[in-house]
């Protein structure tokens, strides 16, 4: 399934330090109030500083990272990360780890921005998320290992994010740089100021999944203090609680991976979202580690199944990038105010309460994320007369003179939208054929995954 010739693994890496400091909030909001001056809600106001910071870069930077240049994007983004995560850690001063942490979060959101662009501009933009979310995984699920091992510092998981970014810092140079050499995105012409397609669907995804990342981070970033105060475990036995939940994590990417576009966008959506609601209050109501532990590791085995869903939703709707990067943004404000409103909701009704409040919210998030996979999605091809190199059933696509020759989509992929082209004089196939149904657009955006 992913093969090895085509896996862009420095985007991957990317999107691992990228993604990192959210994975890591509960242990890093954790030990800002145990090992500095601060308070609980003080800790989470830090948090939810550091993800501001990561959201404003994504909506600063959402139309300018091929004009910039991915590469050198990437990189400026990783510099940043790496000096605003390592001050932090290594310093003890509440205003200088504050100013840390938010330069911090802005230069891991550029390098999610640009990861975000690039997805969107791959062949199967689902693969390569899917991947992303592999890596981020399995390094979070690492340090949530070791780090309970190492004392209990505040600089330990800061630390671990920039040396990330430190890690990726070569890798990223393999990206393309500048608008010569970019991914060309599928279907489009120039970068220039073509209007955003899918605007009302583009819309009110990004704001459904801001609040959905709110109420996902409103419990990740408290679950720290519920695992110690409410269930009753230890720092150590917190730490494997987590490795273990974002081990099961890993199933459930591996999961939606092997899947791919066999379910449709609308069912894991609406369904996963559904579930995590039901995970989320069982886990913020638990009073035993058992429970505990069942709430966060199935909780952690639906979220990124769903996440990885939703980024190739976003990337769908728009083959330059653009909307990819505008609801991950969306996505890291939401991640952004989670923390904070996790300390004010558990402070002021308890952890019970606050689940059950979060977990019906995304009851009701659930349907219009539904109806946007389900209006964007289009319907399934059926069976083509022809066959591609080793037999496999293709959809019949034509192209007309001067339109970019894509992949043809496997049958089951999303039927393409039928688009009026104006000729002069009557257009010849160069390639493809004609069905009965006139000129199709090739592959306008091929290779979602997750149609």
């Amino acid at each position: 399934m992913f093969a090895p010739r085509t896996t862009p693994w420095p985007l991957v890496a990317l999107f691992t330090a990228g993604y990192l400091p959210p994975y890591l909030l509960p242990t890093t909001v954790g030990r800002l109030d145990t090992s500095l001056p601060l308070s609980t809600t003080q800790a989470g106001a830090v948090g939810s500083a550091l993800l501001l910071s990561s959201a404003t870069a994504g909506f600063l930077l959402a139309s300018r990272v091929r004009s910039l240049g991915p590469r050198t994007l990437a990189r400026f983004g990783l510099a940043l990360a790496f000096l605003g995560y390592g001050t932090a850690a290594l310093t003890t001063a509440v205003p200088a780890v504050v100013v840390g942490a938010v330069v911090g979060g802005f230069g891991s959101g550029t390098a999610m921005t640009v990861a975000a662009s690039l997805i969107a501009a791959e062949r199967d933009p689902h693969r390569a998320s899917t991947l992303g979310l592999l890596s981020v995984s399995a390094l979070a699920g690492a340090v949530y290992l070791t780090v309970p091992h190492l004392g209990r510092a505040h600089g330990l998981p800061l630390a671990a994010i920039a040396l990330t970014a430190l890690a990726v810092w070569l890798p990223a140079g393999r990206l393309p740089d500048g608008t010569a050499d970019a991914p060309a995105a599928h279907g489009t012409g120039g970068i220039g100021a073509a209007p955003l397609p899918h605007r009302r669907s583009g819309l009110v995804l990004a704001v459904a999944v801001l609040c959905w990342s709110l109420a996902q981070n409103s419990l990740w970033g408290v679950s720290g203090r519920i695992g110690l105060t409410q269930a009753g475990l230890g720092d150590a036995a917190l730490g494997a609680v987590f490795a273990v939940a974002l081990g099961a994590g890993l199933v459930g990417v591996l999961a939606a991976g092997a899947l791919g576009p066999r379910l449709g966008r609308a069912m894991p959506v609406g369904a996963g979202t559904a579930l995590i609601g039901v995970c989320i209050a069982v886990s913020a109501s638990a009073t035993t580690p058992t429970t505990f532990a069942t709430g966060e590791i199935a909780w952690n085995t639906f979220y990124p199944v769903v996440l990885s869903y939703l980024i190739g939703l976003a990337a769908s709707l728009d083959a330059r990038g653009r909307w990819a990067v505008l609801v991950g943004s969306a996505c890291s404000l939401g991640s952004a105010a989670g923390p904070l409103t996790g300390s004010v909701l558990s402070a002021q009704a308890g952890y019970p309460v606050m689940g059950l409040v979060l977990g019906a919210g995304l009851l009701l998030l659930a349907a219009p994320m539904t109806a946007v996979a389900l209006h964007t999605g289009g319907r399934p091809l059926l069976p083509g007369a022809i066959r591609r190199r080793g037999g496999t059933p293709a959809a019949l696509v034509a192209a007309a003179t001067g339109t970019p020759s894509g992949a043809v989509p496997e049958v089951g992929a999303v039927e393409q939208p039928v688009v009026e082209i104006d000729v002069e004089a009557p257009a010849v196939a160069e390639r493809g054929a004609y069905d009965t149904a006139g000129p199709r657009q090739a592959a306008a955006t091929p290779g979602s995954g997750t149609g």
